[in-house]
């Protein structure tokens, strides 16, 4: 898969599937994998995200914008592992580009009964306030469960425009 990128004084895009097919203003660009329900899985998760960002965009890998698609990434994962899998079942990630302005990340699992909610995190504790973060480095944070066997949680990152 190759991405060119657009001219910096146009807003065509081409396709990671077929560079030779340009892409309008509202282009999309999807990418989804199956993951190990595993921490492994999780930081996998996060590398993927922050690989196509990088690759469809052209944004900075050390970019303030990386850093919240990896923060956001990987804690939807690592919530999913945490929280939202049943013993053997895998978790799906999925990246959606919305040309120009946001990345969407959706990570779904096998438990729609536990939904995500924010706690209000113990200033003493170690943990509960990933969602927090997420919301922090989001433009929107969601659920949805489409069929009684699974829920995805996403998260839509806004994007830097292209000059």
């Amino acid at each position: 898969m190759t991405y060119e990128q657009p001219a910096l004084s146009t807003t065509v895009a081409t396709s990671p599937r077929d560079p030779t097919r340009q892409l309008g203003p509202a282009a999309e660009c999807d990418f989804t994998v199956q993951l190990a329900a595993t921490r492994r899985g999780a930081r996998l998760a996060r590398r993927l995200a922050v690989r196509r960002l990088i690759e469809w965009t052209g944004v900075a890998p050390g970019s303030d914008t990386a850093y919240a698609v990896a923060l956001v990434s990987d804690e939807l994962a690592a919530n999913a592992v945490a929280h939202g899998t049943a013993p053997g079942r895998d978790i799906r990630l999925a990246v959606l580009l919305r040309y120009p302005a946001t990345l969407r990340i959706e990570v779904t699992d096998t438990r729609p009964e536990r939904l995500p909610a924010p706690p209000a995190p113990d200033p003493e504790a170690v943990s509960g306030r990933g969602l927090g973060l997420v919301a922090a480095h989001a433009r929107t944070l969601g659920w949805t469960d489409s069929d009684p066997y699974t829920k995805t949680v996403w998260a839509e990152v806004p994007l830097p425009p292209i000059p």
